[in-house]
Parts: structure tokens; C-alpha cells; sequence
């Protein structure tokens, strides 16, 4: 009976381990967009199962790294908010937790980029349309260089168009406004009973 017992628990270690590395190998495919590398991804994806903050030495244990590429990962992810260092009494040790809220790390990442990315362009676009108004209501230019500030003129009215939206969907996930529009699912409808036979 016994024997039966720890097979079972073999089998359920094994189900575990095979449900947590597929979401860690997809996650560690993905972190590019993020910036940073597949192995940082797996780091990162690694302490997001880990339910309790980890050391510098219980990652490496984990992931046979280095301590000092750890070090320079652990760096990294905290530089895009996606691991965060946390204080623990009576512990002397740096201790890292993994970013589970993704709804709130997709607002901070990806807000502050649009928002750099509307921004300079913004400026840029402004710049470049205030020369053009020179060339085109320049009498001593000639019709073809005056057709291609024309055409400039037009393409970059587009393109600010497309930056002043930009502007406003970083103002809308800054605002939570974009759950309105795109609601977020409940990750556990009441009909969905764990405990069904």
C-alpha cells in the first residue's frame, strides 16, 4: 500500500516538474521582447514558481550559474521591474521575488516605452515639420523640391497621427482605463469547481 502511495507522489513530482518546465521554456523563448536573453528569460521564469524570495545561492543551486552571472541577470531583471528585491527579518542575505501580476508589469514596461517612443518622435516630427513649411512657402524653390516637402509633410502628418494615439493608449493602460475596453478574465469562474467529481 505504501509502495502504491509513493509511486503516486513520483508520478504527481512528475507532472509538476513537466507542467513547470513547458511555461519555463516557453517564457525563456519569449523574454526577448523584453531585452533581455532565453537564459535571463529561464532565470526569470524559474523564480516565477518559486513561491517564496530567493537568494543569490538558491537561484545558482537551481540554474548552475555562476555567482557572478547570477548577479549580472538578477541585475538585469530588476532593471525591467520583473524581479524585485525584497527585505526579510532576521535574514542578512539579498533576497529576489519573481513579478506574478503581468497585467501590472505589461502596464510599467510597455507604457514607458510607447510613451519614449511618442515622445521623441513627437519632437522630431514637430522639428521636421516646421522646416518644411520654410521650403514650401519659400517662393524661390522649385515646384519638385517643394512636391517632396509636400510628400514629407504628408507621411510625417500620418506619423504623428499614429504618435498622439500612441500617447493616448500609454495614457490608457497608465489609467487602467484599457481594462474597460479589454476586460481581464477571471482566472476563476465560479463554474469551474476544482472539486467536481
Amino acid at each position: 500500500m505504501e509502495d502504491k502511495k509513493d509511486e503516486k507522489q513520483q508520478k504527481a513530482g512528475e507532472l509538476l516538474e513537466d507542467a513547470e518546465r513547458a511555461v519555463i521554456n516557453s517564457i525563456a523563448e519569449t523574454m526577448d521582447l523584453y531585452g533581455v536573453t532565453a537564459s535571463i528569460g529561464r532565470l526569470y521564469a524559474t523564480m516565477y514558481f518559486k513561491h517564496d524570495p530567493l537568494t543569490l545561492d538558491d537561484m545558482k543551486d537551481d540554474l548552475g550559474m555562476s555567482k557572478p552571472s547570477m548577479s549580472t541577470a538578477v541585475r538585469k531583471l530588476q532593471d525591467i521591474n520583473i524581479v524585485k528585491k525584497v527585505w526579510k527579518k532576521g535574514s542578512r542575505k539579498d533576497l529576489f521575488i519573481a513579478e506574478k501580476n503581468f497585467f501590472q508589469y505589461f502596464s510599467h514596461f510597455f507604457g514607458d516605452k510607447w510613451e519614449r517612443e511618442a515622445k521623441l518622435n513627437l519632437s522630431s516630427i514637430n522639428y521636421a515639420i516646421e522646416k518644411l513649411q520654410q521650403v514650401l512657402h519659400d517662393e524661390e524653390i522649385d515646384e519638385e523640391m517643394k512636391q517632396r516637402a509636400e510628400q514629407d509633410l504628408q507621411q510625417l502628418e500620418e506619423y504623428r497621427s499614429y504618435c498622439h494615439w500612441l500617447e493616448r493608449l500609454t495614457h490608457s493602460i497608465e489609467s487602467g482605463e484599457i481594462f474597460e475596453f479589454l476586460p481581464i478574465e477571471d482566472p476563476n469562474p465560479k463554474d469551474h469547481n476544482h472539486n467536481e467529481d
